[in-house]
C-alpha cells in the first residue's frame, strides 16, 4: 500500500471495506459525502479515488441564486434559529437575566452609572464659562445665583470704583453671565414642572 502524500491520513474510524470506485481492490480508508441532502451519511475511497471524487464535488451544483444564499445563511448560524437583539426587553443588557457570575457586564453597567453620575456633576459646557466668571459652582441653585450676582455688582459697579473702565467692562460680563444662567434655570425649573 502506499503511503499518502499531502498530509492526507486515512479515518482512524474508518470500517473495514473495498473502495467504492469501480474495479478497485484498494480499501476504502477515507470518506467523502454522498450528497449535499446526506452529509452524515458517506461513501468509501481510496486515496486516489477520493481525491478524484472531491475534484468534482460542488455543493451548490444544481442550486439556484436564492438557494446558494440560504444555505450560506444558515451556514452562518451553524443551521440554528437566529433572531434580532433586544427581543429580551430592550437594547440595554440586564445582568439578572444575562447571569454574570464573573460580573464581567456588572462592572460596565457600575462604570456606565458613575460616569453618567460624573457627567451629572459637571455643568453643561456652555455654562461653564459664566460660572467660573461668577466662582459659582454646579449645581447651583437661583437663589445662590442671585446672591452671588448682588455681591459681584456692588463690588464692580461704576460708581463704587471711581468710574474705572475695566470694573465697568467686568460688570458687563458679569451681567452677560447672570442672565445666562438665569434663564437655564428658569427653563429647567419651567421643564421640571
Amino acid at each position: 500500500m502506499r503511503k499518502p502524500r499531502g498530509g492526507a491520513r486515512p479515518d482512524p474510524s474508518r470500517p473495514d471495506r473495498p473502495c467504492e470506485a469501480p474495479d478497485c481492490p484498494l480499501p476504502g480508508e477515507y470518506r467523502a459525502p454522498r450528497d449535499r441532502f446526506q452529509l452524515d451519511k458517506y461513501r468509501w475511497f481510496c486515496l486516489d479515488h477520493v481525491r478524484e471524487y472531491n475534484r468534482g464535488w460542488d455543493f451548490y451544483k444544481g442550486m439556484s441564486e436564492a438557494q446558494i444564499e440560504g444555505a450560506l445563511r444558515q451556514d452562518t448560524g451553524w443551521q440554528r434559529p437566529t433572531w434580532p437583539l433586544g427581543r429580551l426587553g430592550g437594547a440595554r443588557l440586564d445582568p439578572e437575566i444575562l447571569r454574570d457570575p464573573f460580573h464581567i457586564l456588572s462592572d460596565q453597567v457600575a462604570m456606565a452609572q458613575r460616569k453618567a453620575a460624573a457627567e451629572a456633576s459637571r455643568p453643561p459646557p456652555e455654562l461653564r464659562a459664566a460660572l467660573d466668571l461668577l466662582d459659582l459652582g454646579w449645581p447651583i441653585d437661583s437663589l445662590a445665583l442671585k446672591t452671588r450676582y448682588k455681591e459681584l455688582a456692588k463690588r464692580y459697579h461704576p460708581d463704587t470704583n471711581q468710574g474705572d473702565r475695566s470694573a465697568e467692562e467686568r460688570l458687563k460680563d458679569i451681567n452677560r453671565a447672570y442672565s445666562l444662567l438665569r434663564h437655564k434655570l428658569a427653563g429647567a425649573e419651567a421643564s421640571a414642572r
